[in-house]
């Protein structure tokens, strides 16, 4: 904990520290929710309504008409959330055994899911007129969870700017597009020739002012425990990220100003190349659809999903035994998950989420012991076996079992390297004797054996609590 504030520079950043809360946490859910979940496309529709031939240009025309006549701007009231439950859907994660909570505020689409002061564009003044990240928030804080928030509008300014074209081809040929018309340059943005999908290669001085006021107005009203960029630091070009680090080291002063003097907040961002810079030590690395290959001495996160960000009908999702292995496979690298799952543009999820969350909290509840407030052992596991550890105790999670197998032989759970001795094992969410002992295999190596009950119960993964004296 410190209690000096933080400067925009480099230099003072590098004294954050991720909080205990987050490395405890180790899994959290967020959604990708918005005015582009009434397409039912992707949350990248908004880009590609603009791109002529893309398939979401043809199922725009298709369902709504051309882009210069029926823009995104347009699909803004048809956003009504009707059928929303912040507080049913937050105590379904909190079933799922989330322990944070950070959806989506912006996406890269320019529309802010709260009572934005500096930006007219928001679900408070348009569509749903809700305030749905203060409402998001209030329902996480009673379930007992952290809130925080994920934004993706530092990529806005060169995303966007596909709306400035036409059609090349065909009866609309040479016909702008409605993000051509001057009356809605607050929300389609200047016109630039930066179309880059990636990270703005050099936003304007005033977009990034304007990016700033939002994100800092967003913070000091809704006091994030966790904030993301989609990306590095903002911005590349001429700002050389000072507007991202004057944001987060905005963050990290007011979070001590809330907590009593405790830097609790955490700033996750990523290390990729052509998205902004990334400085070790400054923020929290953040994963996204992948993770680190072995220990990483400080915390970080992997973002994923179930199947696509935003809802796609007719999509399909991951399995929850998946989910569960990758979340398996991060905690024992010192790594937390946090999963997307996207709500239909009513609120409402569908039931093959619905069966995913339970399946998943069904395994935490009976599992959780060895993913909540563990720490990394001194080898994550290889193959089938991941390791985690708390106290005395060091959790042996085996992602399958063969069929037929009875005897399963863990190589680094032997006496050899100092690990020292075994006073008793057993097998999570099983009431009867686990059998075990200790074995030199064909290398000489001394390895523990564990005898497999007949009646082993069926799971994803079977977690074997090893006690040490």
């Amino acid at each position: 904990m410190t209690s000096k504030r933080f400067e925009p520079t480099i230099a003072s950043l590098l004294d954050y520290e991720c909080p205990a809360w987050f490395r405890d946490a180790k899994f959290g859910i967020y959604l990708h929710w918005g005015v582009y979940s009434i397409a039912e496309f992707g949350e990248w529709y908004p880009r590609n309504m603009y791109i002529e031939g893309d398939a979401s240009y043809l199922h725009h025309i298709e369902r709504y008409g051309h882009p210069s006549e029926h823009g995104y701007k347009d699909m803004v009231p048809l956003w009504k959330a009707e059928n929303w439950d912040p507080e049913g859907l937050v105590d379904l994660f909190k079933s799922a055994g989330a322990k944070y909570f950070t959806p989506c505020a912006v996406h890269h689409d320019n529309f802010d899911l709260w009572n934005s002061k500096h930006h007219r564009w928001n679900s408070v003044n348009m569509g749903p007129q809700k305030d749905i990240t203060g409402m998001w928030r209030e329902a996480a804080l009673n379930a007992g969870l952290r809130f925080g928030v994920t934004t993706h509008a530092e990529r806005t300014w060169s995303w966007l700017q596909t709306n400035k074209g036409a059609d090349r081809t065909g009866a609309k040929a040479g016909v702008p597009y409605d993000g051509n018309d001057p009356e809605y340059r607050d929300f389609y943005l200047e016109p630039s020739s930066d179309s880059n999908f990636a990270h703005p290669l050099n936003a304007s001085p005033a977009w990034r002012g304007h990016w700033m006021a939002r994100m800092k107005d967003l913070i000091d009203n809704y006091h994030p425990d966790h904030l993301y960029f989609d990306g590095g630091i903002p911005f590349s070009g001429d700002d050389n990220a000072r507007t991202g680090m004057d944001v987060i080291a905005h963050l990290y002063n007011h979070s001590m100003e809330v907590h009593d003097g405790a830097q609790e907040a955490v700033m996750c961002v990523k290390d990729i190349g052509n998205h902004g810079i990334y400085v070790e030590g400054t923020v929290t690395l953040d994963l996204e659809r992948t993770r680190a290959d072995e220990i990483r001495p400080a915390a970080w996160q992997t973002d994923t999903s179930i199947g696509p960000w935003g809802y796609h009908a007719g999509a399909g999702y991951r399995s929850s035994k998946e989910i569960l292995h990758e979340l398996i496979d991060i905690v024992s690298k010192n790594g937390n998950m946090l999963l997307n799952v996207p709500p239909k543009a009513d609120g409402t999820l569908d039931e093959a989420t619905h069966s995913i969350l339970r399946e998943i909290g069904a395994w935490l509840g009976t599992n959780g012991e060895a993913i909540y407030g563990t720490r990394p052992w001194t080898t994550p596991g290889k193959d089938n076996v991941r390791f985690t550890r708390k106290g005395n105790a060091v959790y042996a999670i085996v992602l399958e079992i063969p069929d037929g197998t009875q005897v399963l032989r863990i190589g680094e759970l032997g006496e050899v390297g100092g690990v020292g001795h075994i006073e008793s094992i057993e097998l999570l969410g099983y009431n009867g004797e686990i059998r075990w002992g200790q074995e030199k295999n064909n290398l000489g190596w001394t390895c523990l054996r564990i005898m497999l009950p007949n009646d082993l119960p069926d799971s994803p993964a079977y977690t074997f609590r090893v006690n040490f004296v």
